[in-house]
């Protein structure tokens, strides 16, 4: 009679196990996506070409994966903290979800003190809080270097104008055992393969009554056409198929 008690609470017990697992295995992954302009969502009317990768990566995802895209045109890491953009995040973390971070461009800019954070000081400083608060809710940072402006000189040679912003998150990256999504690299070496006048398609380079909403025309070689918003997104795909086997089994094929 206690032998098939005890076997009776042992299968008891593994059904309660099974039922547990599956509630972690069905419990879907969030990706919360922060950064600016390049990585934003950008509205659709009129046939607006711009587009930020972070628009376009939920489409590389299979179902188990929710992307949360808080990034917002012109911030850095000092605006959005200081908006409170990032406290939202921070409070709907939960342990095994992602956190994608992709600042640069607008911490450089001198002439705003309201977004403007050294590279070497406050932007690391910034870089450390969203990592380790992430850390802190059970969650995983991934550290994405800013992506390239498209600078050509009168030779036709690229050159770079981000200065220690790259260098600062793979510093970090190795300092804290962070995921490197090294999307300055990528698309740096992209726009040199590209060249010139080719990579102009990567950028938003539109004639004169192209589009409705922009009558004008515009030569812009910081945000992303939806060509270079998908390839942007192709990079960050490659990176986490090398480097995070549990979130690459959501990649679709």
């Amino acid at each position: 009679m206690k032998y098939f008690a005890y076997l009776l609470s042992l299968l008891v017990l593994s059904n309660q196990l099974l039922v547990y697992t599956q509630s972690v295995d069905k419990k879907e992954i969030t990706i919360f996506m922060i950064g600016n302009s390049t990585m934003a969502d950008k509205p659709f009317y009129d046939g607006n070409p711009e587009k930020g990768w972070g628009q376009i990566f939920p489409l590389y995802f299979k179902e188990g994966i929710k992307i949360e895209n808080h990034a917002v045109n012109g911030r850095s890491t000092k605006s959005f903290i200081n908006e409170g953009r990032w406290d939202s995040v921070f409070n709907k973390i939960n342990p095994g979800d992602y956190v994608i971070i992709e600042f640069g461009h607008n911490d450089a800019k001198k002439d705003d003190p309201k977004r403007f954070a050294d590279a070497n000081t406050d932007y690391r400083w910034n870089l450390e809080k969203f990592i380790n608060e992430t850390r802190q809710n059970g969650g995983m940072p991934i550290l994405a270097t800013p992506i390239v402006r498209r600078r050509f000189d009168e030779q036709g040679k690229f050159y770079d104008v981000h200065g220690d912003y790259p260098k600062v998150v793979r510093e970090l990256c190795k300092e804290m055992d962070i995921v490197l999504l090294d999307l300055h690299k990528k698309s740096e070496e992209y726009i040199i393969k590209l060249g010139a006048e080719r990579s102009k398609n990567f950028y938003l380079h539109i004639a004169a009554d192209e589009y409705s909403s922009i009558p004008e025309g515009k030569t812009d070689d910081t945000h992303l056409s939806p060509t270079g918003a998908f390839r942007i997104c192709d990079f960050a795909a490659d990176e986490i198929k090398l480097k995070i086997p549990l979130l690459a089994n959501y990649l679709k094929n």
